[in-house]
């Protein structure tokens, strides 16, 4: 290399080295923006049953590590059909009324939290989203809660869980017995039966009971006037027999 290729030579080295020190500085900065929530699935099909989904909440926190995770089910997947599979030491799963909260000692600060749950069965669906919620030590909260809408990925999306098609035959899992027995008809009807028996039978007793009314006080009419009628004839008699003396 010649001299005059030299000094040209160490300017371009050194500017692919800024360059790089620049992208890396970058990088590192943009790392915790960049970080998401995901999951995954054992069995990745509809209707598919004793499914083992897996949940990866990456840290985007060097001072504070994860505390709590809170996971809102998507629909056709209840509480009940939940049940605690792993987590990180010391962490427990409680159930709520739309998802599940699984938590305990903090993390290590940059640790990510995984946890996994057992469904009973995946609905019949293309794809599910499990919003989740993230809490720091320090207090900070992460929602991975956004949706894809009009075309646009969101800055923050929930965990999604794509898919295949049901299984040929595949259905949905009979209700358990005591959630599919209906009401007693029986029972229904002999109170509706028992109902409308007193029903009648206390309006004969009311309509007797105004006919029972209603015949004393037509004897106490009937038996007044008869006094009176006789009264009068007593007196009529009287004067009579008097006119004659």
């Amino acid at each position: 290399m010649s001299t005059a290729t030299r000094p040209f030579a160490r300017t371009v080295r050194r500017a692919v080295l800024s360059g790089a020190a620049a992208m890396t500085a970058t990088l590192a900065l943009a790392g915790p923006a960049s970080a998401h929530a995901e999951v995954e699935a054992d069995k990745a099909q509809a209707l598919a049953t004793d499914v083992t989904l897996v949940f990866v909440s990456e840290a985007e926190s060097d001072s504070a590590g994860f505390t709590e995770l809170r996971v809102v089910l998507p629909e056709g997947i209840a509480p009940a059909d939940v049940t605690f599979d792993d987590a990180p030491q010391g962490w427990k799963l409680t159930a709520a009324d739309d998802g599940y909260t699984v938590g305990g000692p903090a993390l290590k600060p940059g640790v990510d939290a995984e946890h996994s749950i057992k469904v009973t069965q995946l609905p019949n669906a293309k794809e599910l989203a499990f919003k989740t919620v993230e809490t720091y030590s320090d207090g900070k909260i992460s929602r991975w809660i956004e949706l894809p809408s009009g075309g646009k990925e969101p800055e923050q999306p929930a965990p999604v869980l794509k898919l295949k098609a049901a299984a040929p035959g595949a259905a949905s899992l009979a209700p358990s017995p005591t959630e599919s027995a209906p009401p007693s008809p029986t029972a229904s009807a002999t109170e509706s039966t028992g109902a409308t028996t007193g029903s009648k039978s206390d309006a004969a007793t009311a309509q007797d009971d105004q006919n029972g009314s209603t015949g004393v006080l037509i004897g106490s009419v009937i038996a007044g006037l008869a006094l009176l009628g006789g009264g009068v004839w007593v007196l009529v008699r009287r004067r009579s027999a008097s006119a004659r003396d």
